[in-house]
């Protein structure tokens, strides 16, 4: 194979990610020519809605696996926590390289921490997950929509727009970007998204020649997390604008993973953890996926739904 055609979206972060793929690729690969394919997702379009109220899954991948089906591009890099658990018959996500951090950040100019923001202070944040796990910490804080590329969040609150903003840890980490005050807000407090930090590599299915060109930057215990937090996502059929979250730790054979699930505001939070064999990590977070419905997660899913349809 001579030359290779990556789709991807056109923000700095999803570039960086193109990138980081497209130079592991010529370094393994002499002579192998990379081309970028930049494409504006329907997620990337709409900045003026919280993406909850959007609705529909997929937002930031729809149009990137169309080119993936036409030919147009050879494979596709994502942030996994973006790419919905049904994907079309005949595309797969075969790669998954080594994960980033999977912990959130909280930046701040003035405040060291979620503990020491005054009360009613206002915290930007798109994401549902972190505002339910906000407001089951900091019932008194006021959360406000915070959409737009990474780069521009941190902007916002360097501008004096926010006391405080909530942001991956694993974006920051690739593109350098930082606060005057760093708080990592991780495991067991605060939950990430399913499979944040981690990467995914999407492909054609008949083409067996791109699974083989691509094998080397698979990471096998990144795998297996991804399997068991998509899995608990998957059983209950939540997309990732919904206050979800899912954390798994690997112990040699063994997985064990803990999933959360609330209301938007933080009302009934339920958490619950189950181990398992690494080699059934999807079929365990199916199974924890139940075990959470069960204990009320449906009636609170239900409610998240009906709110933003």
């Amino acid at each position: 194979m001579k030359k290779v055609t990556i789709a991807t979206r056109g923000s700095q972060l999803a570039l960086w990610q193109a990138e980081h793929i497209s130079a592991l690729l010529r370094e393994r690969y002499a002579g192998l020519e990379v081309e970028l394919l930049k494409i504006k997702t329907t997620g990337d379009k709409i900045l003026d809605v919280p993406l909850a109220k959007v609705g529909g899954k997929g937002l930031f991948v729809k149009e990137i696996e169309e080119a993936l089906l036409d030919g147009r591009a050879d494979l596709a890099v994502h942030s996994m926590k973006d790419v919905p658990t049904e994907l079309p018959p005949e595309l797969v996500v075969g790669v998954n390289p080594v994960r980033e951090a999977p912990t959130d950040s909280l930046l701040s100019v003035q405040y060291n921490g979620l503990d020491a923001l005054p009360k009613g202070a206002k915290v930007g944040t798109s994401s549902l997950r972190r505002q339910a796990q906000l407001m089951t910490l900091r019932p008194d804080l006021v959360i406000e929509s915070l959409r737009g590329n990474l780069d521009t969040r941190v902007r916002k609150l360097l501008e004096g727009q926010f006391d405080a903003i909530v942001v991956a840890t694993a974006g920051l980490n690739r593109l350098g970007l930082t606060a005057p005050k760093v708080e990592i807000l991780g495991p067991p407090r605060f939950l990430p998204a399913v499979a944040q930090g981690a990467l995914g590599i999407e492909y054609r299915r008949d083409r067996p020649e791109m699974a083989e060109l691509l094998a080397f930057l698979n990471h096998p215990e990144t795998a297996a997390q991804v399997a068991a937090e998509r899995g608990f996502l998957t059983g209950l059929d939540g997309g990732c604008q919904v206050p979800i979250a899912a954390w798994s730790q690997l112990d040699g054979d063994s997985l064990t993973l803990t999933g959360f699930v609330a209301g938007v505001n933080g009302e009934n939070p339920i958490r619950i953890s189950a181990s398992g064999a690494t080699a059934k990590a999807w079929e365990l977070g199916a199974d924890l996926a139940r075990q959470v419905l069960r204990a009320g997660g449906k009636a609170i899913l239900d409610e998240v739904y009906a709110r933003n349809s």
